[in-house]
């Protein structure tokens, strides 16, 4: 398999709905919430793609461009953005769907950071 081909098998979709108890007082995602799913999609991503063991080291730069009302669908998208020799960077971004109307949008993106480890949690490389 191609390293173009094994990004793009390692592409990972998760929807949700925003429901009332996830949401703030302005009746939109609360903000950790949307970084939380953000994490467990890029981890999904990073881990079909590497197929290690993998501990997040940091989120770079979430843009919060526009509030997800509750009441909307969401899509989380994950790909891998970046291979180096232990690390990996995974783009994540949220698309909000209207229920009742035919609307998307981007609402949120952000790169997480990825190490691969061995079993005794030593940096270990990501691919071979």
């Amino acid at each position: 398999m191609t390293l173009d081909e094994r990004i793009e098998n390692s592409v990972t979709r998760v929807f949700k709905t925003v429901f009332p108890n996830t949401t703030n007082h302005y009746d939109t995602l609360f903000g950790g919430t949307a970084m939380m799913m953000m994490d467990e999609v890029a981890f999904i991503t990073a881990t079909r793609f590497s197929r290690k063991r993998l501990v997040t080291v940091s989120s770079d730069k979430i843009n919060f461009t526009v509030p997800i009302p509750a009441g909307t669908i969401m899509e989380l998208v994950g790909r891998v953005i970046y291979i180096g020799r232990t690390s990996m960077k995974v783009m994540v971004e949220i698309f909000v769907e209207q229920m009742y109307e035919d609307v998307r949008y981007r609402a949120i993106h952000g790169e997480f950071t990825f190490v691969a480890v061995d079993e005794h949690k030593k940096p270990t490389p990501i691919l071979g």
